[in-house]
């Protein structure tokens, strides 16, 4: 999840009901009151998101990948408003996904340090405009997601093959004693195996089902 700005109310207008975003194909044409521009969405799209590696940008992928690995259904739109990033449906499972990297956009002179955020945070209802009093960890299971590639000539974050994932039940993060506000790699690793992407599902799943 990518934390944001809580959205101020609307001057002047009074309040309104949702907007609910339509899926975009990325042919659609930038216009000047209805006269093509030439560029289309999926120009935007190429121009803004194609670094995969940007912390913001590589967030979002890594929900993505793990949706996919969860059987979760990519046909809608991504709502960075919710509490949570992903939910499988039967039975219903929040999950939250967290991911790192060792290889930045920027010079590095070593490999970064691994380390995860896992504040509880305080709920913002898209729907009512209502936020939660109390912070609290939102999710059932948080999947941290490592792109764990370290050659810069081969890295591709679209190869799945190049990330690994942990499964941690959130009960097992609130009982930790000492940081409640991030876990390093060490830590999870001696939390929880480490996973390729094909056994993400299972591992999500006895998570789900852990009273740890």
């Amino acid at each position: 999840m990518v934390l944001r700005e809580t959205p101020a109310g609307i001057s002047g207008t009074g309040s309104h009901h949702r907007i609910i975003p339509k899926r975009k194909l990325g042919s659609e044409p930038f216009t000047d009151g209805g006269r093509p521009l030439g560029s289309t969405l999926s120009d935007f799209w190429g121009w803004s998101v194609s670094d995969l590696i940007d912390n913001i940008t590589r967030g979002r992928l890594a929900e993505f990948i793990v949706a996919s690995a969860l059987g979760i259904s990519i046909d809608g739109v991504r709502d960075s408003w919710a509490a949570w990033d992903l939910t499988i449906p039967d039975p219903p499972i929040r999950i939250e996904v967290k991911s790192s990297a060792y290889l930045q956009s920027w010079f590095q002179k070593s490999y970064s340090n691994i380390t995860f955020v896992t504040p509880e945070t305080l709920a913002w209802n898209a729907e009512t405009g209502v936020m939660e009093e109390s912070p609290r960890r939102q999710a059932d299971v948080y999947v941290f997601a490592l792109l764990a590639h370290k050659e810069v000539e081969t890295l591709d974050p679209l190869d799945v093959s190049q990330w690994r994932f942990f499964a941690v039940p959130t009960s097992t993060l609130d009982a930790r004693k000492r940081s409640q506000h991030s876990i390093t790699l060490k830590t999870l690793k001696g939390l929880v195996d480490e996973l390729p992407y094909d056994d993400v599902h299972e591992a999500v799943r006895r998570a789900a089902m852990s009273k740890l």
